[in-house]
């Protein structure tokens, strides 16, 4: 096959620059996050950590996520509890549910950007 990976994620917004900054502080996702394996960041690039990625499509009435929204953006983590704390703190507001959480898919929360786009925290299971 001649994908290998992937290698953006696009969406309309707003405030294109203000929701930048925001993934920026709060997610520490966007471009200027991370380095490359030389140990160079770029203002355009995100260097993700290596992990697999799960593209699924939902049916068009799920209630997994708003009906309004096209898209949920999910985003892998490490220390979960940690990330709350500084979300809460910031004021984000967070939403979870013992029901979402098992051992075998991880543990979860959800928050939404200041559009109002959501976003799925995800914690893999320890390996």
């Amino acid at each position: 096959m001649p994908v290998v990976g992937l290698g953006g994620f696009f969406f309309r917004a707003q405030d294109p620059e203000g929701l930048k900054s925001w993934y920026q502080e709060m997610l520490g996702v966007g471009g200027g996050c991370g380095t490359d394996p030389s140990g160079q960041a770029s203002p355009w690039f995100w260097y993700p950590e290596p992990g697999g990625v799960i593209f699924q499509p939902f049916q068009a009435d799920t209630t997994y996520y708003a009906g309004d929204k096209q898209v949920m953006l999910n985003l892998r983590v490490i220390d979960l509890d940690g990330l709350l704390e500084q979300l809460n703190a910031a004021g984000v507001a967070i939403e979870t549910r013992a029901e979402w959480d098992t051992p075998e898919t991880g543990r979860f929360a959800r928050i939404h950007d200041p559009e109002g786009n959501p976003i799925e925290l995800w914690e893999p299971p320890a390996e």
